[in-house]
């Protein structure tokens, strides 16, 4: 093992095997500029997108009872799919720049979308949860999803602007921690408890990279999230119920039905539209579990497909943050694109049986209209950054 410099201590660190492995990957991830990421990642979506519509064609045939309406739900998915990509294209041509100077009136907007999913007359209540706003006649949204993505550039902004100062825990990360503690309390109450663990995870995450002292965070990690998990596990009765059936002391038919429709698929799949689970009636099969579906419809193909199409947005959002030389740009990046990698790696443990389940749903594939839209901007602004670094690297300074 290596040894480099180090300013604390003795003057010398041990390099693990970790770090080494971790600094070689960083150095094979370096591209010249953000373009080329941005546009095969662009890419990526853009299949992603196209497998969820087939999928969710393929969906709808056993869901309807003729031709018409089979075809209005069609019509319905393709509105909701061209509207994504326009999200996306609208919030790269914006990117995180045109954002940030609105962030104080967007954090104060999002907070009210928050608390009205709790009144009777915008709240819509689903399944016990209050979760959706009501903005016109059957047509919801879900405000946690567009909280994630305010509170990252919020964070971003903070810690660009904060510099040396969030090295000190109580005028640096303190106020930040109790701001994400509070969107936190909002959506976990709703109840929400593993969309508000994927915001806190989010959150954090960005503060770390952006320079906030690990112990620090750690600290919060144990704090908040450890004991948001407990306490959700021993006091609230359907988290607790979900915990029962991820240990096997429950049995719940969704559940063991999604994972069964994966083995049912064996190599190559039952075939579009074809598979004892996917004709059961089993609900959310398109949304919460439709990685599931995919995996009894076209096999360990399809399932494959998925997998390597998820591991390549990783891998080019990797590559599109290393190319960015703006602080704000690139921790802009970073989390926004974190929280749709970790989104949908939730989604396919809880379909695989290797997570407590939890309604999330898989990026850019299942059905629902916020997520879909929700994922499309924050991939967007994170290409923004590509798009507004390339056409001004030579003619305004980077920021520290």
């Amino acid at each position: 093992m290596a040894r480099s410099r180090n300013p604390t201590a003795d003057g010398l660190h041990q390099t693990t095997f970790f770090e080494l492995q971790t600094q070689r990957v960083l150095s094979v991830a370096q591209a010249p500029n953000p373009v080329m990421p941005a546009a095969k990642l662009f890419g990526v979506v853009l299949a992603l997108m196209g497998i969820g519509m087939v999928i969710q064609a393929s969906h709808a045939a056993s869901t309807t009872n003729s031709f018409a309406e089979w075809f209005d739900l069609i019509k319905e998915h393709l509105i909701f799919r061209m509207g994504g990509i326009a999200a996306l294209i609208g919030a790269y041509r914006i990117g995180p720049r045109g954002v940030r100077r609105y962030l104080p009136v967007l954090m104060v907007l999002v907070t009210i979308a928050l608390m009205l999913v709790y009144t009777d007359t915008f709240g819509a209540k689903l399944n016990g949860a209050n979760r959706w706003v009501k903005l016109l006649p059957g047509l919801t949204f879900q405000p946690s999803e567009l909280a994630r993505i305010v509170l990252v550039l919020w964070i971003a902004d903070r810690c660009v602007r904060l510099g040396d100062q969030l090295l000190d825990f109580r005028t640096g990360l303190l106020p930040m921690l109790l701001v994400v503690g509070g969107f936190f309390g909002l959506v976990a109450a709703e109840t929400d408890l593993g969309g508000s663990l994927l915001l806190f995870i989010c959150a954090l995450a960005t503060m770390w990279v952006g320079g906030g002292k690990v112990a620090h965070l750690a600290i919060s990690v144990i704090s908040v999230g450890g004991g948001a998990i407990v306490l959700g596990a021993t006091m609230i009765p359907y988290i607790r119920g979900r915990v029962d059936m991820f240990r096997g002391g429950v049995i719940n038919e969704q559940v063991e039905s999604s994972m069964h429709a994966i083995q049912y698929g064996g190599l190559d799949g039952m075939g579009i539209g074809q598979g004892h689970v996917r004709t059961s009636g089993i609900p959310y099969l398109n949304s919460d579990y439709v990685f599931s579906q995919i995996g009894e419809e076209l096999g360990l193909f399809g399932t494959s497909l998925v997998i390597l199409l998820l591991i390549s947005f990783l891998w080019f959002s990797l590559r599109l943050v290393l190319s960015i030389r703006n602080r704000f740009e690139a921790l802009v990046a970073f989390g926004l694109l974190m929280s749709v990698s970790v989104q949908a790696m939730i989604h396919v443990q809880v379909n695989a049986g290797l997570a407590p389940p939890k309604g999330m749903t898989l990026p850019f594939i299942s059905d629902g209209g916020t997520s879909l839209i929700v994922s499309s901007i924050a991939v967007g602004l994170a290409l923004g950054a590509s798009r507004q670094l390339s056409s001004s690297n030579n003619s305004h300074p980077t920021e520290a």
